[in-house]
């Protein structure tokens, strides 16, 4: 049954290319032999997990454990939160109840407190934890050298191997370098938890900008998270094309002021993220010459050649990051027609 679209401004998904985009990745991912375990952060949706599930995903990475417990309530039983979670009594009770709902579950670990204390709390769960490198992205993470020892922090909780995020593939011309950066990171954890007698069954990384350039002679498993939707970071960095940018929001052209076309999407809708290297504040899809030179809370200012798109038009804005984009919606509206798609882990950022 189809349903009306809302008032703008919205996100709206393209249906086929969110499928070629997820489709791909798994393809990818079978023919190097390697496990696709994708990060739900940016999608948070249970439509577009299932779509990921069903494509061969083994289970779902996620940034919190609300995220976890949302997307364990839509029935996805495999889960990894790749976070240095630091345990308080909640969080344990938290986690052992997602374990008792049937649930594998894994947490990320990178220090040798962050380990004991996981291994005091969460004793005889069946929490897995994966020690987290510092692969050069330098936010969170141990030196490789040192994996072993936190992995022995962890006593009886089962350590399933090891993992990182090469975030630096973030910036222009970086993409192989942080691939480079990653195996390398990987190789040295592996050998450091081999050397402390214990077996590193799974080897995580992987980014959106950097999967093409995985060395999966070291990786078993990657966790790209923005290809399913991709957005102007990935379309200025080369890692993706604007006919694979599958996330947009649908913006009403108000004001033509000052020569420049003013939207009604603006930072509360589009996410107000905007990297060293961006052009912009977002880019048009249909409108590839055009920056958003100007963004306010309701407002988004276009600069483009030619002629400006008619007042009371639509436009389709592609915002700099996908993720924070959906983090501040309510729901996703499919270009199939059909009743919209919750965003499902809204808002569970802890």
């Amino acid at each position: 049954m189809s349903t009306a679209a809302p008032a703008t401004p919205y996100l709206r998904v393209d249906v086929d290319r969110l499928r070629a985009n997820v489709t791909r990745a798994a393809e990818a991912a079978d023919a190097a032999g390697v496990a696709l375990r994708p990060h739900a952060k940016t999608h948070k949706s249970a439509h577009v997990a299932r779509l990921q599930l069903e494509a061969g995903a083994v289970g779902l990475t996620v940034a919190t454990v609300g995220e976890a417990e949302a997307f364990a309530a839509a029935g996805v039983t495999d889960l990894f939160v790749a976070y240095p979670l630091w345990l308080t009594a909640d969080l344990a009770g938290r986690l052992r109840a997602l374990r008792s709902s049937g649930a594998r579950l894994a947490i990320g670990v990178d220090s040798v407190a962050g380990a004991r204390t996981a291994a005091e709390l969460l004793a005889g769960s069946g929490t897995e934890v994966l020690v987290e490198v510092d692969s050069g992205h330098h936010r969170s993470g141990v030196d490789p050298a040192l994996t072993g020892d936190v992995a022995l922090a962890a006593g009886d909780l089962p350590v399933r191997g090891v993992f990182t995020f090469p975030g630096h593939s973030y910036s222009p011309g970086a993409r192989a370098v942080a691939a480079r950066d990653e195996a390398a990171a990987l190789s040295a954890a592996r050998t450091s938890l081999r050397t402390a007698g214990l077996d590193a069954g799974v080897v995580s990384g992987g980014s959106t900008p950097s999967l093409a350039h995985t060395d999966t002679s070291v990786l078993t498993e990657v966790r790209p998270g923005v290809y399913v939707f991709n957005d102007a970071q990935q379309w200025e960095l080369g890692s993706a094309t604007p006919d694979q940018v599958a996330l947009t929001a649908v913006a009403t052209v108000v004001s033509h002021a000052g020569g420049r076309a003013v939207l009604d999407a603006g930072s509360k809708v589009l996410g107000a993220d905007r990297a060293s290297y961006a052009s912009g504040c977002g880019r048009l899809l249909d409108h590839p010459d055009a920056r958003i030179v100007q963004l306010s809370e309701h407002h988004a200012v276009a600069e483009l050649p030619g002629r400006l798109p008619p007042l009371g038009s639509k436009v389709l804005v592609v915002p700099n990051h996908c993720c924070t984009a959906v983090n501040l919606a309510d729901e996703l509206w499919p270009s199939t027609g059909e009743g919209p798609w919750p965003v499902t882990a809204r808002g569970r950022n802890g």
